[in-house]
């Protein structure tokens, strides 16, 4: 049985995506949602799919609580979905290759601390961008410079809205993103 771990801190709509990709396969399993908001809409997710849910501090994050609780679980691979907190090293160091994220452009562009969510597609948008996309990518020290995985782009013509580039970016990673964990599981 191989045992995924994801890390969300808002909707979660990527999270319910990859627990129900996974909810009737036999040899994979959605073991914990890991989130730092009490609030977020993910955990009412997980409770739909009776996946674990652990909330945590960043306080917890940082002072390797949070590691030791994953250290129980051991999993497979660690799924980072709309986390928006620094991954710690202790986290990265005990699992090499085996922390994964995705992002909602096509890096090494819109990359970077505060680069995330509205903010990408914001900054695309006002560049007036005429392609998009995403990458899937290993997790390192730094933020969003670990090695890619996969992308897939999206065209745009320039005009579009911010809701408009999120929307094109989310039916990218709704399609791809468990896909890609299913592949990287099975090359484990």
């Amino acid at each position: 049985m191989k045992r995924l771990v994801i890390f969300a801190s808002g909707a979660g709509s990527n999270a319910e995506n990859i627990m129900r990709y996974f909810a009737e396969n036999p040899s994979v399993e959605v073991t914990a949602i890991f989130t730092n908001k009490a609030s977020a809409g993910v955990l009412s997710k997980a409770e739909k799919f009776g996946v674990e849910s652990i909330i945590f501090s960043k306080d917890e994050l940082n002072d390797g609580s949070v590691c030791d609780e994953v250290n129980k679980i051991k999993p497979d691979l660690i799924i980072l979905s709309g986390f928006l907190l620094k991954f710690p090293d202790d986290i990265i160091a005990a699992y090499p290759n085996r922390i994964i994220n995705i992002h909602p452009a096509l890096l090494p562009k819109y990359g970077g601390k505060g680069m995330y969510g509205m903010h990408v597609h914001r900054a695309i948008a006002e560049n007036k961008e005429t392609e998009t996309g995403i990458t899937i990518h290993y997790v390192d020290a730094h933020y969003d410079e670990g090695d890619i995985i996969f992308q897939q782009s999206v065209q745009l013509d320039g005009s579009e809205t911010c809701d408009e580039i999120s929307a094109k970016v989310q039916m990218l990673e709704h399609e791809h993103f468990p896909r890609v964990i299913a592949e990287i599981i099975n090359n484990q």
